[in-house]
């Protein structure tokens, strides 16, 4: 069944590809098969335009009275609210940063201000590090506690019985990720949050791997704060991150004592990367228009929601199709839930007798992108016993084929077999 068959009402795969100047670059003769969507995805025109129009025609610094600087207002605002409805808050809680490491890291020494020794941390042990050690940079410098909740057995995915052990009187925060960037594993983030709130803490999400795959809802989730990577969901290397308001309004921020007392503006230390934060608003309105234009098709949010859903199906087959087609080859192990379970279309593997850099660099004569390492995820793959060799890791993103997931399986079968 064809993507136009099964979702009428939303861009054809081949649609959206023709949006990707990236998909017409070949290797060894074949076009690339970008499967390195978790690590940053490609970015269509539009997002890009956005990028170069601000530059060319806009760029100037802000709140001054000239037009320049207005538009540049106006482009900032613009993006803000087109976060705002990506992750279903408000456009007065959405902070811009340089990543979502450096923004943790800039809310952990805020937060961590009002904090007093011994006060606790849970974090967990299938989260990419940008979501551990911020917390335990606190542990030198506020004397705070960090406990990590622990695998399930056997399992990659987070012991929630564990963790909710772990929670007591001094618990201030529990950060846990949506999604695990390096095996795909959805968390249950809603009954987390239920657990920490019920124990008087607060709540960060990191949602990096998450947002590209599921439309974020902040209240649904149950966060206080929740972070991500426009450059995950076709957008510039940048950073978001959302608080609620109140929170933003009382957090301690390291600041200049010039700089305005409101938020968002408190948290974003000195000069942003405007044109960055225009291209984050740009990613967002290029996964509305997949479902129609505005006004038409519905409100941004209404229309993401239906993108969303349409990516998530076709995902879905398309990750049936990588996890098949590889568990058939001798020698590869699969690591993450298998299909039909909570998780994102990102599949990791190794290969018996090979380290992962090996294989990765073997796929690309076969025109395939794929990462390797721990992708920063090191605990979780220590504990799968890929300390040294690591693991391979292929996404699906929006433009992904089923030509290029055979393409894949195909080239990791005939490795395994040499």
């Amino acid at each position: 069944m064809s993507d136009a068959q099964t979702v009428p009402d939303v861009a054809s795969t081949a649609a959206i590809r023709s949006q990707f100047p990236a998909l017409e670059r070949e290797e060894g003769g074949k076009p690339v098969a970008f499967f390195d969507g978790p690590g940053g995805t490609q970015v269509p025109r539009a997002v890009a335009f956005a990028l170069t129009d601000y530059l060319l025609f806009h760029n100037a610094n802000t709140h001054w009275a000239y037009p320049t600087s207005v538009e540049t207002d106006e482009a900032i605002d613009a993006s803000r609210s087109a976060l705002a409805d990506f992750l279903g808050g408000d456009s007065s809680e959405v902070v811009f940063g340089a990543n979502m490491t450096t923004l943790t890291f800039h809310l952990a020494r805020a937060l961590a201000r009002g904090w007093a020794a011994g006060d606790e941390v849970v974090v967990t042990e299938l989260d990419h590090h940008a979501n551990v050690d911020p917390w335990r940079a606190l542990e030198k410098d506020r004397g705070i506690v960090v406990k990590a909740a622990p695998l399930v057995a056997g399992a990659a995915e987070v012991d929630v019985d564990a963790l909710a052990r772990l929670l007591g009187k001094r618990t201030r925060l529990v950060a846990i990720g949506a999604a695990s960037n390096a095996v795909g594993t959805i968390n249950d983030v809603a009954r987390v949050a239920a657990l920490a709130h019920a124990s008087g803490s607060l709540v960060f999400v990191d949602a990096v791997h998450y947002a590209p795959h599921a439309l974020v809802d902040v209240k649904a989730l149950g966060a206080d704060f929740l972070a991500c990577s426009p450059y995950k969901f076709y957008g510039p290397h940048a950073g978001v991150l959302w608080g609620k308001h109140e929170l933003l309004e009382s957090l301690d921020a390291p600041k200049l004592r010039p700089a305005p007392e409101h938020s968002p503006d408190r948290l974003e230390t000195g000069t942003q990367n405007h044109e960055g934060i225009a291209g984050c608003g740009a990613a967002v309105d290029f996964l509305a228009s997949l479902a129609g234009p505005e006004g038409e098709a519905g409100d941004r949010r209404s229309r993401l929601r239906r993108t969303y859903a349409a990516l998530h199906e076709r995902g879905e087959r398309l990750f049936a199709r990588m996890w098949k087609g590889l568990a058939a080859v001798p020698g590869v192990t699969l690591y993450g839930p298998p299909p039909g379970a909570p998780r994102t279309p990102t599949v990791a593997f190794a290969v018996k007798g090979r380290s992962s850099e090996d294989v990765a660099r073997a796929l690309v004569p076969r025109g395939v992108f794929a990462t390797h390492g721990d992708f920063y995820a090191s605990t979780l793959v220590e504990r799968l016993g890929h300390a040294e060799d690591g693991l391979v890791r292929a996404g699906a993103a929006c433009y992904t084929t089923g030509e290029e997931v055979d393409r894949l399986v195909s080239g990791v079968a005939a490795l395994a077999r040499a």
